[in-house]
């Protein structure tokens, strides 16, 4: 059976406090929205529909991104869940096969739990995904009729007795999309909020002889985002499911309540991460490597036996080949330093290519940027790089080729050259101490 998403990404997240758009607030270095299309991934739909509103253009952005077959509609009234889902019939005339509905700020479902409620449809017409809450709150609660769904009754409009259910509602439903689409059209608004909730279509579904169940999952895959006081909880939700998912993938981490992981972080068994640590998007790390503290890196990857750090930065493009070393107070950006290479200490390289082997002292910096155009900066395998050397990009620095310390280098150095670029140095005779004595006078005068 083919399976399509529909993620609701409409609603404007008042209790944010902000101008953007509820589920584009980034959670682990990704919008609240791409967790919940990583999740929906899992079951490899054949559609996949996004209901926006508020902020449609910032979030369809970021959902084509994501899949550029993503079909992205409007809901320009927000009248309600139901009324959200049945904004994507149009963009699903044609299909044939099971509809799950998501939520953009619903991050933690997990692909396990979306399987689960795939397999109950072929014992029910309509399946809910449900959790027993530690505090049901103003939860919707689901009612059963012994191991079938009664129906949902949202918090404001249930008497006293059902709000005692502590099995909730957390609004993922999944069924075969003509049915589904077909209950919607029957939804009615008579409700305390006047909107047309997408959970009556369970009593709608009873009623028509079809039958409804639930599949429950941990309450903390339900979380919803609706404040920042939720999104931090959540950060540090993902945050400790990552370290533990680290750790028994056989990283090491001495204090790994002080590592930060993005979404998508890759870090291979025996790598050594350090205290304070931020993993921002795209680094993957190999087996055997090692990130030292207080390091930050992003869209990179650091080979088996590479040493990053301390107080190093690798920024986007960023490529360390086996056992190369970047040392403390590095940038890498857009580079490629390849295997065995080192740059310990202080130093900027962008745009370039290291060679194997090739020593980059303190200090050195590649001078890329013209202020309009980036160029690009070659040191040859073996070659060394006096410290505080200037290589002013575009430039070529031939392998086994020196630069002598505090050089600017404009040219190419050809294979096993030594370039020097400095001014000859001038001593002025007792100058220093005359002019020390002049200052000193000048200060007591004053």
């Amino acid at each position: 059976m083919t399976t399509a998403l529909i993620v609701l990404a409409a609603g404007k997240g008042t209790r944010m406090q902000s101008d953007l758009p509820k589920v584009l607030h980034p959670l682990a270095g990704a919008p609240l929205l791409v967790h919940a299309l990583q999740a929906g991934g899992a079951l490899d739909p054949a559609r996949t529909v996004v209901v926006t509103g508020h902020g449609a253009e910032a979030v369809e952005k970021v959902a084509t991104a994501f899949d550029d077959r993503i079909a992205c509609v409007r809901q320009t009234e927000q009248l309600g869940t139901a009324h959200a889902v049945a904004q994507a019939q149009p963009a699903l005339e044609g299909f044939s096969g099971d509809a799950v509905v998501l939520y953009g700020d619903t991050p933690f479902i997990t692909p396990e739990t979306l399987e689960a409620m795939i397999a109950a449809r072929t014992t029910h017409d309509v399946v809910v995904l449900g959790f027993h809450a530690a505090d049901p709150g103003r939860y919707g609660r689901l009612v059963m009729d012994g191991d079938t769904l009664a129906q949902i009754v949202e918090y404001k409009d249930a008497d006293e007795a059902t709000r005692t259910i502590d099995l909730c509602n957390s609004g993922v439903v999944c069924a075969d999309a003509a049915t589904l689409f077909s209950l919607i059209d029957a939804v009615g608004n008579a409700n305390a909020a006047g909107e047309y909730y997408l959970t009556d279509i369970v009593g709608l579904a009873r009623a028509r002889g079809l039958s409804a169940g639930v599949v429950t999952c941990d309450e903390s895959e339900t979380l919803g985002i609706n404040s920042r006081a939720e999104l931090a909880l959540a950060e540090q939700q993902f945050q400790r499911r990552a370290r533990a998912a680290a750790t028994l993938d056989g990283v090491h981490m001495p204090a790994p309540d002080t590592v930060i992981f993005a979404h998508d972080t890759h870090i291979g068994g025996d790598a050594l991460v350090e205290p304070y640590v931020v993993f921002a998007p795209g680094v993957t790390v190999e087996s055997g490597a090692t990130i030292r503290a207080f390091s930050h890196l992003e869209g990179c990857h650091v080979s088996r036996g590479a040493v990053v750090g301390p107080y190093a930065r690798l920024r986007p493009g960023a490529e360390l080949a086996e056992n190369a070393k970047v040392g403390n107070f590095v940038e890498i950006k857009s580079a490629l330093i390849d295997t065995g290479a080192k740059v310990s200490h202080l130093t900027y390289i962008g745009d370039a290519t290291v060679g194997a082997g090739a020593n980059i002292g303190a200090g050195t910096v590649t001078c890329n940027y013209d202020g309009y155009f980036k160029h690009h900066t070659e040191i040859g395998a073996g070659a060394f790089i006096g410290s505080s050397t200037m290589l002013v990009a575009p430039v070529t620095i031939g392998a086994g080729a020196m630069t002598g310390s505090g050089s600017v280098i404009t040219r190419d150095v050809a294979p096993g050259d030594l370039a020097l670029g400095r001014a000859p140095q001038v001593n002025k005779a007792g100058l220093a101490a005359r002019l020390m004595d002049k200052l000193k006078a000048a200060k007591t005068k004053g």
